[in-house]
C-alpha cells in the first residue's frame, strides 16, 4: 500500500473538544518565520492548545511532558528530533514541513510507532517552475548569452525547442506530475520511471516501468529529472554505471536529495561526459564546501537547496498542519501520512 493510500487516526487529544494539550514548534522554514503569525493560525485550528517552541538542537525553555504534536521544521535534525520525542512521552503525530522525512524516521521515532506526515504537494509549484526555469535557459543558451554580455560580445547562439526534446522523470509523485503538467504545454515526450510500476500511460506521461527501467530512461532523456525520495534503496542510485548510460549531452537536474548521486562519478560524467551539463540543487553535504570541483564546472549550475521558496510555501505549509490538526481534534484520518517503513 502506498503512502497516498494510507491513514492514521491520533486524534482526539484530551484539551478543549479533542485539541491537544501541547504542540511543539521548531523553525519552520527558514527560522525567520514569523511565530505570531503561525501562532493565530494554529490556535484557529485548535483553540486552548500549549504552543511550545523548540530550537532546531531540540531544545526548549519549558517541559514537553504534555505534548502530544510536534511540528518539525526544515533544519530539525535526526538527533535533534530524537531529543524531543524522548522528552515528550504523550507526543503521538510528528508532521514535517518538508516531503523529505529522512531526518525524521529515526529508530526511535519508528521504535515508538509515531505517526509521521509530511509536506507533500506543498512545494510541488515552485519547485517545478524552478524545473521548467533551468531546462529553458539551458535550451536558450542563457547561461552563455550572460557570458558573453559580460564580455561585449555579439554572437548569436542557437536554441533548441523544448518540442523536439524528451524529459526523463525519475520520480512521479506531486512534483514529477507537476513538472509533466507545465512542460505539457511545451509539446515534449515525457517518460518516467516509477517505483514498483508496470509500463503505461499516467497523466500524459510514458512510465517505462521500475528502477529497472532507469537505463532505458537515461538512454532516451536529453533532461533528466531526479524528483524521488531518499531512501536506503534509493540512496547512490545514480551510479557511475547509471550515468555511462546517459544520452551523450544530456543535462540532470536533482530537485530532491544529493544522497542520491555519486558525486565523485557525477563530476567524471561532466567532465568526460557522457553528460552535457547539470543543474544541482540538493548534495550529500550542505552548504557544499568551497573547495568542491563543482563550483567550477562551466557546465554545472549549483543553486543553494532553494528550488522550493517561494512566498506562498509557508501558506501552504500551515493549511496542510492546521488541516490536519483539525482532523486530529475530530478523531479523523490525517492526510499525508508517511510509510514509516517505505520511508516516504
Amino acid at each position: 500500500m502506498g503512502p497516498e493510500n494510507l491513514a492514521a487516526i491520533v486524534g482526539p487529544g484530551p484539551g478543549p473538544d479533542g485539541s491537544p494539550v501541547a504542540i511543539a514548534i521548531s523553525p519552520v522554514l527558514t527560522g525567520r518565520d514569523s511565530f505570531d503569525d503561525m501562532r493565530s493560525r494554529i490556535l484557529e485550528a485548535v483553540p486552548g492548545a500549549r504552543l511550545i517552541t523548540v530550537s532546531n538542537e531540540g531544545l526548549a525553555d519549558e517541559s514537553l511532558a504534555e505534548v502530544e504534536v510536534l511540528l518539525r521544521g526544515w533544519a530539525l535534525g535526526g538527533e535533534a528530533v530524537d531529543r524531543v520525542v524522548g522528552r515528550s512521552p504523550k507526543l503521538r503525530w510528528i508532521h514535517s514541513v518538508s516531503v523529505g522525512v529522512e531526518g525524521v524516521l529515526t529508530s526511535i521515532v519508528r521504535a515508538r510507532g509515531l505517526t509521521v506526515t509530511n509536506g507533500r504537494s506543498v512545494f510541488d509549484k515552485p519547485i517545478a517552475e524552478y524545473v521548467m526555469a533551468m531546462i529553458l535557459a539551458i535550451c536558450h543558451r542563457l547561461p552563455q548569452l550572460l557570458e558573453l554580455q559580460r564580455e561585449r560580445s555579439w554572437q548569436p547562439l542557437e536554441a533548441r525547442e523544448i518540442s523536439s526534446l524528451t524529459i526523463g522523470l525519475v520520480g512521479v509523485g506531486g512534483i514529477g506530475r507537476e513538472v509533466a503538467r507545465l512542460a505539457s504545454a511545451f509539446g515534449p515526450r515525457v517518460i518516467a520511471v516509477k517505483r514498483h510500476h508496470e509500463a503505461g500511460q499516467i497523466d500524459g506521461m510514458t512510465v517505462l516501468g521500475g528502477v529497472e527501467a532507469l537505463p532505458e530512461l537515461m538512454a532516451q532523456s536529453d533532461f533528466i529529472v531526479l524528483a524521488l525520495p531518499l531512501t536506503v534503496e534509493t540512496e547512490g542510485v545514480i551510479s557511475e554505471s547509471l550515468l555511462a548510460q546517459a544520452k551523450r549531452g544530456s543535462w540532470l537536474i536533482n530537485v530532491a536529495r544529493g544522497a542520491l548521486i555519486d558525486e565523485l562519478a557525477l563530476s567524471r560524467a561532466l567532465r568526460d561526459g557522457p553528460l552535457g551539463g547539470a543543474v544541482l540543487d540538493a548534495f550529500r553535504q550542505e552548504p557544499l564546501p568551497d573547495g568542491s570541483a563543482l563550483y567550477r564546472m562551466s557546465n554545472c549550475i549549483v543553486t543553494p537547496h532553494t528550488s522550493w521558496s517561494s512566498g506562498a510555501v509557508l501558506g501552504r505549509t500551515l493549511d496542510v498542519f492546521c488541516d490536519n490538526l483539525r482532523r486530529y481534534k475530530a478523531g479523523e484520518p490525517l492526510r499525508f501520512v508517511v510509510d514509516n517503513g517505505a520511508g516516504y
